[in-house]
C-alpha cells in the first residue's frame, strides 16, 4: 500500500455514488389501487414476499439522498418505472412522470449527478410477464423512453438503457427466479437476450437524438460463461470494431477463445459449464442450426440486435462499458441441498447471495480483462456490494466472517489497482444506499444503511448503521474524501 499522501488524486469528474432501483426502493406497488408491474401475480398468490412500502423513497426521497450526498457521493443511481408512469395502457401519468422530475432536480440540488436506469427487472403488469418475448417489446420500450428523456434529458446526462440483460433473461427463463419463472427455456432466454440487446439500441439512439452528450450503457453482471455475459457486449461493439455484418458468428468465436484464455476455467465445474451453455450459443458458428432430421424443427432463433446495430445511425451503441461485479463464476453458484447457510441450512440447489465469497482481486483482474478486449472505452463499476441476511428481525453474521468496511476498502482498492494499470475506470455506484427489497423478499440485505422493518414511525426506519451493525457508512464516506484527497492510507484495515 502507498504512503498517505502520494499525490495520486482521482479527477474531480471521477463519480462516486450509491445506487438503487426503483421497484426496490420506491414502495407503493402491486397493491389495491397502486401501479402493478409483472411482479403482480407472484405477490397475489404469495410466492414471493410483497414488495409493500419498500423504503418509502417515492413519497420521501429526501432522506436517501440527504445521506448520499453526506456520503460525500457526487451521483446518485436511481430507477424510473414504466409501471408507475404507464400504470394502464391509456396513457401517461402525468404527475408521476412530474414527479420523477422533481427527484432528479433534487439530486442536482445536491450536486448528485443523477444515473437513471430506465428498465430496471419490471415492466407494468398489463404487458405481461413473458413481454420480453414479444416482438414488439423493443419498440415498445422505446416507446418508453422517448417520454422519459423528453421530461428529464435537462437534468440527466447519464443513462443505463437496461439493467442486467443477462440476468434478467437468465432469471425469468432459466432459473425461474423472475416472473415468468422457467427453467432451462434456452430459446426463450435467447429470444429475451435478442429483444432486451435491440431494446438497448433503440433507447441508445433515442437518448442521443434528444441529448448529443449523454452518456448511456447497459450492465451486465459479470459472469464467467462468454455467451451470456461478454458476448453481449461483443455484439454491441463488433461494428464499431469493423466486423462486418456476415463475419459477426466467426468474430463471435474468436472472441470466445480470446474471452476464455483471459478467463481460464477454474475447475470441471466450470469447463462443464461452459461447454454446456456453448452448445446452445445464440450467435457463433453453431447458432441457429436447430432443425431436427430431414430439416424438421423449430425456426431459427432471430436476430433483431444485429439488425439493430448494424442499422443504427451510431456506430458504436455503447458510450462506457458498464459492469456489475459480485462473484462472477458461475460454478460456484451451485450447491447441494442441505447446505449450511447463514441462519441455518438451505433447501435450494444454489447459494444464497448472502455466501456469495468475496474476491476484490477478481475485480481488477476483471477490470483489465475487460478493458484488454475493449481498449477504447472508460469504464464503470455500476454496482458492487455485499450481503447479509437479516430473518425476522434477526440478523445472521455471514459465515465467512467478512464485514461491508473491509468489502469496501479491499474492492476499493482493487479498483485503484486497476486504475493505477492504465484501465480507464471513470465511477463507481455501490450497492446499495439502503436496504431494500431484494426481488421477492427483505432477507438479504445490501445497504450501507440498514433498515428495521418492524418499527418506526411508516412501520420502518432506517438505523446508523448497517445491518451487521457495522458504520459502512462512515467507512464508504472517509475512503471517498481520501482518495479525492490522494490519501491511499484509507484503503488500509483499520
Amino acid at each position: 500500500m502507498t504512503g498517505r499522501d502520494d499525490g495520486r488524486r482521482l479527477p474531480d469528474e471521477f463519480l462516486f455514488g450509491v445506487a438503487t432501483a426503483g421497484f426496490q426502493v420506491e414502495g407503493g406497488y402491486n397493491g389495491p389501487g397502486q401501479p402493478a408491474n409483472n411482479w403482480l401475480a407472484w405477490e397475489q398468490a404469495g410466492r414471493v414476499q410483497p414488495s409493500g412500502n419498500a423504503v418509502g423513497f417515492w413519497d420521501r426521497p429526501e432522506e436517501a439522498l440527504d445521506r448520499a450526498a453526506a456520503l460525500g457521493c457526487n451521483s446518485f443511481r436511481l430507477g424510473v418505472e414504466w409501471a408507475r408512469v404507464f400504470p394502464d395502457d391509456r396513457g401517461v401519468d402525468r404527475a408521476a412522470l412530474d414527479r420523477y422530475v422533481t427527484i432528479v432536480g433534487e439530486c442536482a440540488d445536491r450536486g448528485l449527478d443523477p444515473l437513471v436506469t430506465l428498465h430496471h427487472f419490471t415492466n407494468p403488469a398489463w404487458l405481461g410477464e413473458d413481454f420480453w418475448l414479444r416482438p414488439d417489446a423493443p419498440d415498445r420500450y422505446r416507446g418508453w423512453v422517448e417520454i422519459v428523456v423528453e421530461a428529464l434529458s435537462s437534468s440527466v446526462r447519464n443513462w443505463v438503457t437496461v439493467n442486467e440483460i443477462n440476468v434478467m433473461a437468465i432469471g425469468s427463463w432459466m432459473m425461474g427466479m423472475f416472473p415468468p419463472g422457467r427453467y432451462l427455456a434456452f430459446d426463450d432466454a435467447a429470444i429475451a437476450l435478442d429483444n432486451l440487446l435491440t431494446a438497448h439500441v433503440l433507447g441508445y439512439e433515442a437518448v442521443h437524438r434528444v441529448r448529443a452528450d449523454a452518456v448511456v450503457t447497459t450492465n451486465n453482471t459479470c459472469l464467467s460463461v462468454y455467451g451470456y455475459d461478454r458476448m453481449l457486449t461483443d455484439l454491441l461493439l463488433a461494428r464499431s470494431a469493423g466486423v462486418e455484418r456476415g463475419d459477426v458468428d466467426h468474430w463471435i468465436r474468436e472472441r470466445r477463445a480470446q474471452h476464455d484464455s483471459l478467463l481460464p476455467p477454474n475447475g470441471a465445474g466450470e469447463r462443464l459449464v461452459r461447454a454446456i451453455t456453448a452448445a446452445r450459443p445464440p450467435y457463433g458458428p453453431s447458432a441457429g442450426r436447430r432443425s431436427g432430421r430431414g430439416g424438421r424443427g423449430p425456426p431459427p432463433l432471430p436476430r433483431r440486435a444485429l439488425d439493430a446495430v448494424y442499422d443504427s445511425p451510431h456506430e458504436r451503441t455503447l458510450d462506457v462499458l458498464g459492469i456489475d461485479y459480485y462473484d462472477p463464476m458461475v460454478a460456484r453458484h451451485f450447491r447441494l441441498p442441505g447446505h449450511r447457510t447463514a441462519g441455518g441450512r438451505s433447501p435450494m440447489p444454489s447459494r444464497e447471495l448472502w455466501d456469495d465469497p468475496p474476491d476484490p482481486g477478481g475485480l481488477a483482474r476483471w477490470l483489465g480483462m475487460q478493458h484488454a478486449l475493449a481498449p477504447g472505452l472508460p469504464l464503470w463499476v455500476v454496482e458492487n456490494g455485499l450481503c447479509n441476511r437479516v430473518r425476522r428481525g434477526r440478523s445472521f453474521a455471514r459465515l465467512d466472517g467478512w464485514d461491508r468496511p473491509r468489502y469496501l476498502r479491499e474492492n476499493i482498492a482493487a479498483m485503484m489497482e486497476a486504475v493505477d494499470g492504465g484501465v480507464p475506470v471513470t465511477g463507481y455506484w455501490h450497492w446499495s444506499l439502503v436496504d431494500n427489497y431484494e426481488w421477492g423478499s427483505y432477507e438479504p440485505r445490501f445497504g450501507l444503511y440498514g433498515v428495521d422493518r418492524d418499527r418506526g414511525a411508516r412501520g420502518m426506519r432506517w438505523l446508523e448503521t448497517d445491518s451487521m451493525g457495522d458504520d459502512a457508512a462512515g467507512a464508504y464516506r472517509r475512503i471517498i474524501a481520501g482518495l479525492r484527497a490522494g490519501d491511499r492510507s484509507v484503503l488500509e484495515p483499520d
